[in-house]
């Protein structure tokens, strides 16, 4: 590693409050980000190699898993934005227009098998989302249909949660231990309920707003409190043999084109929140090496966000600094090196490290907005620091 490289940028971060889509792109350094939101979380094969294709003819090589689960393209270039638009159409993953697409935040858990709850129900509640009459939500408000045996999506991000419960659906708002339950025909329509309250509660005073804040000052209708929410018992799946395919992670969310069209030759694509692509079938995986099919590669211990020079906030780069300081991070623990206090690539608590004008920020257990409990560490001296096993705190 070198020493610290000092870039020129301003002192206040800026929250943009919003994320890309296919047809809102995000201005970067490197040119527009378009963030394409597959219906139900999965591509089918011949989606897959037609984004492939895609990338090789007007974006930057490599495709990057948001942890909303979600592909984005980057360094498109403005000219070639429209026929971008066009060829997502023609792949049928392009929503009709800017509003669905922005509404349309659902998240699915990937071990569904044919003809269970899961996948009818996210389609449905997407469709629902993206209809003119669909409330105006904020664009970070999601939802997640974690309707397996037991859910694994508790950690994502989401404001309303659908859930298994006996043979119907929990219908159930984030930060709350009570919810409602509906038949899976219903529970699409109770989601949106649910979503409307919020809205009606006051949940997003300036268009911007979590459900777990409203939570804090406003008491749940009573619809709502019918049934206790069960304790969470899944976790986060790992890399490996699921039923029915592998799942397999990669190494900060990115994946070249080769290989996602390598992937999608052994079968249909299910993307996770967890920078893992879950392969349908049981054809053997292609050997790249941003593929982690190992539960201790220690690639799955780090998280870092885009960095310099491709973001414009970033005071340095940090996915070359995150990888060479992983063997420093024991098993069970994240280090989260951030390039600014805006911490997009891991917004919880972790053990974490923020590039700034004077240096390195070190964090023992937080956000990277959090206050440091070092500044401004040259590298030596932050390696230092992360040898010793007890600066990390425990995972959450």
């Amino acid at each position: 590693m070198t020493d610290f490289p000092v870039q020129t940028r301003s002192s206040q971060v800026q929250i943009k409050g919003w994320c890309p889509g296919a047809w809102q792109p995000m201005a970067a350094s490197d040119g527009l980000v378009v963030r394409v939101r597959p219906p139900g979380g999965r591509l089918s094969q011949a989606q897959a190699h037609g984004i492939a294709e895609l990338v090789r003819c007007c974006a930057s090589p490599w495709l990057e898993l948001t942890n909303r689960a979600n592909l984005q393209l980057r360094g498109v270039n403005a000219a070639g934005h429209v026929p971008l638009l066009d060829a997502l159409r023609e792949l049928d993953l392009l929503d009709r227009d800017a509003a669905a697409e922005a509404r349309r935040n659902v998240q699915v858990q990937p071990l569904w098998t044919e003809g269970d709850t899961t996948q009818t129900l996210a389609l449905q509640l997407g469709e629902c989302l993206a209809r003119a009459d669909a409330p105006a939500l904020p664009p970070k408000f999601g939802f997640t249909v974690d309707t397996g045996e037991v859910p694994c999506l508790r950690g994502a991000y989401a404001d309303i949660r659908l859930e298994r419960y006996a043979q119907g659906v929990l219908v159930y708002a984030d930060g709350a231990t009570l919810g409602g339950v509906f038949t899976p025909e219903e529970a699409p329509a109770g989601a949106l309920a649910l979503a409307r309250w919020f809205l009606a509660a006051g949940g997003a005073p300036e268009g911007r707003g979590r459900m777990a804040a409203l939570l804090t000052r406003c008491d749940l209708p009573v619809a709502w409190q019918q049934v206790p929410v069960p304790a969470a018992v899944g976790n986060a799946l790992e890399p490996g043999p699921q039923p029915g395919g592998t799942l397999v992670g990669l190494a900060f969310g990115l994946t070249q084109a080769s290989t996602l069209a390598a992937l999608a030759d052994g079968g249909a694509l299910r993307l996770t929140p967890w920078r893992s692509v879950y392969v349908e079938g049981a054809a053997p995986l292609p050997d790249f090496p941003e593929l982690i099919t190992d539960t201790n590669d220690a690639r799955l211990r780090i998280a870092a966000c885009t960095g310099a020079p491709h973001c414009q906030q970033a005071w340095a780069p940090t996915r070359d600094l995150a990888l060479a300081l992983a063997p420093l991070v024991p098993s069970g623990q994240l280090l989260h090196v951030s390039g600014c206090a805006k911490g997009c690539a891991y917004p919880k608590r972790a053990t974490t490290v923020v590039a700034t004008a004077q240096g390195y920020d070190f964090i023992r257990h937080g956000t990277a907005a959090c206050a440091p409990d070092h500044r401004g560490l040259a590298l030596p001296a932050l390696e230092q620091l992360l040898k010793n096993k007890t600066t990390h705190a425990p995972r959450i």
